[in-house]
């Protein structure tokens, strides 16, 4: 939906409009700043609902400002529930503006005074939320900043502290605006990164920048000597894949599930119809637009289950059936023919691009900037992206089913992936490996467990399923992936495996039903299979294998380049002093290293824009 941005303590409106500039591609649609003499905030807006109206940064009666990126499924529904307030706008973000009025006039309004966490306070009423958002509700009476991220960390909400002011953003390149942030490597975010292939806990690349928790309240005021500081924080929702986490399990104000254990039988009989109406549910849900929506197709399960419920849930929505979106590096590749035969089953308009073979070297830059991380196998998204935007400004996609259903092939064998990472980290030089391998972490913004150990989260399936939704690989890689990629066209694509709904069914799931012994049921995810059999999708996509997605959509435009940037790679990996030797073992990440340093690190991340791949690496050398 947009780009958000902000400050407490000393707002600037030179740096707010910066803000907006460097997220432009977030929100073609229009830019704002506001502010006061405590704080400001700044909006780049991707128009998707209630087109002419909802502009922000939003204002309410009592001098609240709200930035909100992204889209809350049940605004509708919020809104039948609270008609006496005086709604000036037909979107979906106003409901975040009512709510907290409700909340505020209920506990007593400005100058009552506060619980010792005063994030407690806003708790229910943020946990009555039902989408993907991070939100920015600056509350002048009360002298507080609430900041607030969707439970699956599907929005992304960034943080760091400049001299006594907060800065916050949608994305990391959007802080340097402050010229006091200077952008910097996280050595020991680095050595995470590169031991368990994704980003953990509340780290970013860069040092000093933290997420927002998911699921998280944060409050932050300004101290007697005007500087920032968080003054509350408490979980409304956690993410839940694999079991209960170390809490009590409750359920929130909305219903939203914050512990439980899966069920210990399934029965596929009634069983997979529900799960599939489950998932049905979030896709009508994700159909809410006043603009058209497409479907990313890959040919997987995952993105094709999205295609064979797409005419079910667009009756049930009152909306246009989505096109599809495919690309793929010749049309003899399989992911290609598989999404041709998805397309043609479901009678769903389906719209093909065949990747040039150039399109590697001269994406790889955007692909390192927008992404912000090491990636470079998943260079189809950017054509990918920027073709579906040129039709529609939403799409829906497969992401999330992987972390749900178990659908990776490093949970079948959970001793040799917990080898693997402590064979990287043995081979860092590091500090940080020393960290991370005893187990003795700081607990705070970065780090959100003291032990990220690999033995302690592969114990057992379901303990590491709630690792990886709940440490990184499905907000810090996943989700990251899918919204900057995205967004850097001005495309919102939206996750229907992490609705609500849908999260419940499959949370429920016995494990033996998500990654069956081979000898019983055979191949993963066996529950969502049988949900798919229901569906009328080609016996041979229902059953066809877990592929990884950019290797598997262009194999040899990867394997060309990495061939190409071999030497480089080498000469790169010695730039990163202890770090030589893991980075041996994987090219496309040290190609994905130098590129990251070239365009964020060096010079202060003021990126040359007509620089090539080969130059920036060479300027790393």
């Amino acid at each position: 939906m947009c780009g958000i941005g902000g400050m407490l303590g000393n707002p600037d409106s030179a740096v707010l409009a910066r803000m907006n500039r460097l997220q432009s591609h977030r929100g073609p649609d229009g830019n704002a700043i506001w502010s006061d003499d405590s704080c400001g905030l700044a909006h780049a807006r991707l128009s998707i609902v209630d087109l002419v109206g909802s502009h922000q940064p939003m204002l309410s009666d009592s001098s609240s400002v709200l930035v909100a990126n992204g889209e809350i499924y049940n605004f509708r529904a919020l809104r039948d529930g609270m008609l006496a307030y005086p709604w000036r706008t037909a979107g979906d973000s106003e409901v975040i503006l009512a709510l907290h009025a409700n909340s505020v006039s209920s506990h007593g309004g400005a100058g009552t005074a506060l619980p010792d966490n005063p994030a407690e306070q806003h708790r229910d009423w943020v946990a009555c939320l039902d989408g993907m958002f991070a939100f920015a509700l600056w509350d002048e009476q009360a002298g507080e900043l609430i900041l607030a991220r969707d439970v699956m960390g599907i929005k992304p909400l960034l943080r760091t502290m400049v001299e006594g002011t907060l800065l916050f953003a949608s994305e990391a390149k959007a802080l340097r605006a402050h010229e006091g942030h200077v952008p910097r490597l996280d050595e020991l975010a680095l050595a995470a990164r590169l031991a368990w292939e994704y980003p953990l806990d509340g780290t970013t690349l860069f040092a000093d920048v933290f997420q927002v928790r998911p699921g998280t309240i944060e409050i932050w005021a300004l101290d007697e000597n005007g500087n920032a500081t968080r003054t509350g924080l408490c979980h409304f929702d956690r993410p839940m894949a694999g079991g209960s986490w170390s809490g009590t399990a409750v359920v929130g104000a909305a219903g939203a599930m914050v512990g439980g254990e899966p069920a210990k039988s399934w029965n596929p009989q009634g069983g997979a119809e529900k799960l599939l109406e489950s998932f049905v549910a979030s896709v009508s849900d994700r159909l809410m637009a006043d603009v058209p929506v497409g479907i990313v197709l890959s040919g997987g399960l995952d993105s094709s289950l999205v295609a064979a419920v797409a005419n079910r849930a667009a009756e049930r929505a009152g909306q246009s059936v989505p096109d599809c979106w495919t690309v793929a590096e010749s049309e003899d590749n399989p992911d290609w023919l598989a999404a041709e035969a998805v397309a043609s089953s479901m009678d769903l308009q389906h719209h093909q691009h065949i990747l040039d073979e150039s399109s590697f070297h001269g994406r790889l830059p955007d692909l390192a900037w927008h992404g912000e991380d090491l990636d470079v196998t998943v260079l189809f998204f950017q054509p990918l992206f920027e073709k579906m935007a040129q039709s529609v400004k939403v799409g829906l996609c497969g992401q999330g089913a992987d972390e749900l259903h178990a659908g990776y092939p490093r949970y079948r064998n959970l001793v040799e992936h917990s080898e693997l990472v402590d064979y990287r980290l043995a081979q860092i030089e590091h500090p940080g490996a020393s960290a991370l391998l005893s187990g003795e972490l700081p607990i705070g913004d970065a780090w959100w467990s003291s032990d990220h150990r690999p033995q302690v989260h592969t114990q057992s399936l379901g303990k590491f399923l709630q690792f990886e939704v709940e440490h990184g690989q499905l907000a810090n890689f996943q989700l990251r992936l899918v919204d900057r990629h995205s967004m850097a066209h001005g495309l919102e694509v939206r996750v229907p495996f992490l609705g609500r709904a849908h999260r419940r069914e499959a949370n429920s799931l016995p494990m033996a039903w998500r990654l069956p012994p081979d000898s019983v049921l055979g191949q993963e995810k066996a529950a969502l299979r049988a949900a798919a059999d229901l569906t009328g999708l080609p016996k041979e996509i229902v059953r066809r294998p877990k592929l990884p997605a950019g290797t598997a959509t262009t194999p040899t435009l990867i394997g060309e380049l990495l061939d190409e940037l071999m030497p480089r790679a080498a000469e790169i990996a010695k730039r990163f002093s202890g770090f030589e030797r893991v980075l041996a073992g994987q090219p496309d990440i040290t190609i994905g290293l130098g590129l990251f340093y070239a365009t964020h690190i060096l010079d202060g991340g003021r990126r040359v824009q007509s620089k090539g791949l080969v130059d920036l690496l060479d300027e790393v050398l």
